[in-house]
């Protein structure tokens, strides 16, 4: 199977490693001096799971030369969606699938208007990791899984083919049938959790058990899973209680790339996180007053570090 990997950072390149170890295509489309690293000296890949070096690893700058493939993990930042959707077409065949893994929620239906309705499937990305230094991704914890499905609920051929390369390669892996309720109950938490880090500049183990601070967890989970059932997002009653208690098993350490961003002077996803939060709410009348309050404390700090 042939797989384009776009953005080789923590999630493309953690995935997109574990995939080339197992046997896979896999092309990495990169630029800079990461790119210039995987070129020369490799890919590597530092986790509890086991250390991964990608040698020689596959890198480009220019989709053009890879040619069509089967699939494309989309795991570019969001403010470079529509570019980088742009960028891809000369890797879209007619069965091509291309699976966005970003923190956001929205990153699907802005590309299907570039790449069509065919071409583009949902997905979940569940990892911990970032690039450490050119050419080189640490990964926190042992935990990685990726969901992914069809935005109509179908089960496909190209996605049950993908499912087994997925378990192949050694990470959880599910076919989802309901992709945009899974896509919701990440956003919920991660819009919440990158948030609150980034805010706090703590990681999440000296937060979560903070009585002064779950309060607030809970409040912005609620916020986001309101404005999700309010644009008619298929949620489960109980989804902030299965939230609190996913919060409570992530590994101590664990920062959201979003508070890694901010700690590193880089430029913030919040408007697609917090920001989505509070204009859905604007949009369905729902009041997010917490998602609110961190899109308009974090937005001096969007464009990256200030002057």
């Amino acid at each position: 199977m042939r797989i384009a990997v776009v953005g080789a950072g923590g999630v493309g390149g953690g995935f997109g490693a574990a995939l080339a170890k197992a046997g896979a295509d896999v092309t990495f489309i990169a630029r800079g001096a990461h790119l210039a690293a995987m070129q020369s000296q490799g890919l590597r890949v530092e986790s509890e799971r086991g250390a991964i070096h990608l040698v020689p690893t596959q890198a480009t700058d220019d989709p053009a030369g890879v040619g069509k493939v089967d699939i494309v993990l989309f795991c570019v930042k969001l403010w470079d969606v529509a570019s980088a959707g742009q960028h891809i077409k000369p890797l879209i065949g007619p069965d091509t699938a291309v699976i966005p893994l970003q923190n956001g929620v929205d990153a699907h239906e802005r590309l299907v208007p570039i790449l069509g309705p065919h071409a583009v499937m949902g997905g979940v990305a569940q990892i911990s990791a970032s690039i450490v230094g050119p050419g080189k991704i640490l990964q926190v914890g042992t935990f990685m899984r990726m969901i992914f499905g069809e935005l109509d609920g179908k089960r496909s051929k190209r996605g049950e083919e993908f499912l087994a390369l997925c378990l192949k390669a050694g990470f959880d892996a599910t076919l989802s049938e309901q992709i945009l309720t899974d896509l919701w109950m990440k956003f919920i938490l991660l819009a919440s959790n990158a948030g609150m880090m980034s805010l706090s500049r703590q990681p999440i183990g000296k937060l979560r058990d903070d009585p002064d601070m779950r309060p607030i967890f809970v409040a912005a989970y609620q916020e986001a899973f309101d404005v999700g059932r309010a644009k008619g997002v298929a949620l489960p009653a109980d989804a902030v209680d299965r939230i609190v208690g996913l919060t409570g098993h992530f590994p101590p350490a664990m920062k959201a790339s979003m508070a890694l961003d901010l700690d590193r002077g880089n430029r913030l996803e919040v408007p697609w996180l917090s920001g989505k939060v509070a204009e859905l709410g604007r949009q369905f009348g729902i009041p997010t007053p917490t998602h609110s309050m961190i899109y308009a404390m974090l937005k001096p700090y969007i464009m990256g570090k200030l002057a």
